[in-house]
């Protein structure tokens, strides 16, 4: 019981971080202007539901491979660090917002973040997750699907009435941070508890990830200046 909290707990504040200027986000803050927030926000479920069941299953198949286990560990690790710089750069909307269908607000807006998600850093972080916890999968599921509802909520609310109250760097930056860190702490993880390096080695080993995370990071802040 306790991993199913734990599995469900993390993959609720990792997605809750990973949607923070992301796309869809920023798609959610869209449609908000044009149906009510009940309609929005029921078609981010039915879509994030849908969406991340295949994401979940997509992790969880990865993990059957037991002769890449470390390799499927790593990856995940670093991918956290990716989506922190990812979400430093962050996303703009390419006419998502403009998708329609005839089947009313809900069905238009569950199509479009559907669409919109695949390949999206929430879906990777969610394939990540669910290789993190592969005994959980519905815990990992449940924790995706709140998180994305937490963040788009989240999303609507300082678009419409708060947005000028909150800079939005700021929520990036923060979100950003947890992200690495979760990636430096699990590269350390596989470094030491995997592939058996010794502390001295691991302690240099995220020294880098370190110093080429912050260049990286570095270099999209100057791009967006």
């Amino acid at each position: 019981m306790g991993s199913f909290i734990l599995a469900f707990a993390f993959a609720t504040g990792a997605v809750v971080l990973a949607e923070m200027g992301d796309k869809t986000q920023l798609l959610a803050m869209a449609f908000a202007t044009k149906y009510k927030a009940s309609k929005v926000m029921w078609g981010v479920f039915i879509a994030t539901i849908l969406n991340h069941a295949l994401a979940v299953a997509v992790g969880n198949f990865i993990t059957r491979f037991d002769s890449i286990q470390v390799w499927i560990q790593g990856l995940a690790a670093l991918s956290f660090i990716f989506f922190g710089l990812w979400t430093i750069k962050g996303d703009k909307l390419e006419g998502e917002e403009n998708r329609t269908t005839k089947f009313g607000p809900v069905a238009t807006v569950a199509v479009a973040f559907f669409i919109a998600e695949m390949g999206d850093k929430t879906q990777l972080a969610t394939i990540a997750i669910a290789t993190r916890f592969p005994e959980h999968p519905v815990g990992v599921l449940m924790g995706t699907t709140i998180g994305m509802m937490i963040a788009d909520g989240i999303g609507i609310i300082v678009g419409i009435v708060l947005r000028k109250r909150i800079p939005e760097r700021t929520v990036k930056s923060v979100s950003a941070l947890i992200f690495i860190l979760f990636g430096l702490i699990g590269s350390a993880e596989v470094a030491y508890a995997q592939l058996r390096l010794s502390p001295l080695a691991t302690c240099a080993l995220v020294a880098l990830l370190t110093v080429a995370t912050g260049v990286c990071a570095r270099m999209i802040i100057k791009s967006d200046e």
